[in-house]
């Protein structure tokens, strides 16, 4: 393992960064300095609809980590601001995919600048060294933490499967069968068959 102090100092430090992150507070310093009237709960979902050319419920609500019928009612809400509009699926037509709206795309647009500029008030000061490599670390960080969490749940999810499909074997196995006897009127134990 290398320097754990170092280790531990980034742990400390990403626990701190996810802290602010989720900060209502900082979602309203955001959405006032966009001048973006919305419910915070929804501009994380409206920014994610806007990167995807369309995305469906099951797969937003998977990135956001909320439950999917929450957020079906939420990209419902967003439809009725005019922000997303839903349609069917590219290549499920049973399932409606949200899409960005023009209206969504400007009010992304805003939050995009605020974005940028409450980012290059907190970096004042850096160095232009620093400011290039953050970017660079922080997303080859992310990458390395969304390819290990594809690993884990993958083998969570094949575990489930392998569980549940044990478990029902089991059950059959548990259950006690009675064949009708060679002969009328007699039966025969399931251990002597």
């Amino acid at each position: 393992m290398h320097n754990t102090r170092n280790i531990d100092t980034l742990a400390f430090a990403l626990i701190d960064l996810v802290s602010c992150m989720n900060s209502p507070r900082q979602d309203d310093v955001l959405l006032r300095e966009a001048g973006v009237a919305l419910d915070r709960a929804l501009f994380p979902l409206l920014v994610r609809v806007g990167a995807a050319a369309s995305i469906g419920v099951a797969e937003l609500a998977e990135q956001v980590g909320r439950d999917p019928s929450t957020v079906s009612r939420q990209i419902a809400k967003l439809e009725e601001l005019g922000l997303v509009a839903r349609q069917p699926g590219r290549e499920d037509m049973r399932i409606r995919e949200a899409t960005i709206t023009k209206a969504g795309a400007r009010t992304i647009h805003a939050i995009t600048t605020a974005r940028r500029l409450l980012l290059d008030q907190l970096l004042n000061g850096w160095t232009n060294e620093e400011r290039e490599q953050l970017p660079r670390l922080l997303r080859k960080f992310a990458d390395a933490m969304k390819d290990r969490q594809k690993i884990e749940f993958a083998k969570e999810d094949s575990d489930a499967i392998s569980t549940a499909t044990a478990s029902a074997n089991s059950g059959l196995r548990g259950r006690r069968k009675t064949r009708t006897a060679p002969f009328p009127g007699r039966a025969r134990s399931p251990r002597a068959q």
